[in-house]
């Protein structure tokens, strides 16, 4: 049985409010600011999606740049309540398949060492750890783990991917 629903849409300049209190609520006082993220709205580079519920609350977002073959997934925040409803899952999904219509054939980022929940998801999305990168966040001096992907167009990383998205669509409706 699914237990959520989620619509995923390109993130609008009316949606940064609600981004801006989850990237509080994730990140604490060393999150992105508005300009930021109103400045990405504008980046030809950029890619942003937000997830709503069927209520169009926000529930979470996701953004990559992509250049030449490779996107870099800059950000991925889900609110706290709604973590564990396979929200992020459906982002990171998102983020995929803009990849693969775009012909990106690399994605990477960088994630903290003690985000357990975050690593399992990439690694499960065929993410591997490639480095770290020493006292990378600013709150804490925490290093960030580098994840890379393989090339996306490999048939042993479409047939993990497609398997992946079947059971995601078994567990959340994505509208």
């Amino acid at each position: 049985m699914k237990q959520f629903s989620v619509k995923i849409l390109p993130m609008k300049k009316e949606d940064i409010d609600g981004i801006i209190a989850i990237e509080e609520s994730t990140y604490g006082e060393h999150h992105w600011s508005k300009d930021s993220f109103y400045s990405e709205l504008s980046n030809n580079l950029a890619r942003y999606f937000c997830a709503f519920d069927e209520q169009d609350n926000l529930l979470g977002y996701v953004g990559s740049w992509i250049v030449i073959d490779e996107a870099h997934i800059t950000n991925l925040a889900v609110k706290p309540e709604f973590r564990e409803k396979k929200i992020g899952e459906a982002l990171l999904a998102k983020i995929f398949d803009t990849c693969i219509k775009e012909m990106v054939k690399y994605l990477t980022l960088e994630v903290r060492v003690s985000n357990t929940p975050a690593i399992k998801l990439y690694e499960k999305y065929n993410f591997k750890s490639l480095g770290t990168r020493k006292g990378y966040y600013q709150n804490n001096n925490e290093d960030a783990l580098i994840m890379w992907t393989e090339n996306i167009f490999w048939d042993k990383f479409k047939e993990k991917y497609a398997e992946n998205l079947s059971n995601l669509k078994e567990q959340i409706t994505i509208l």
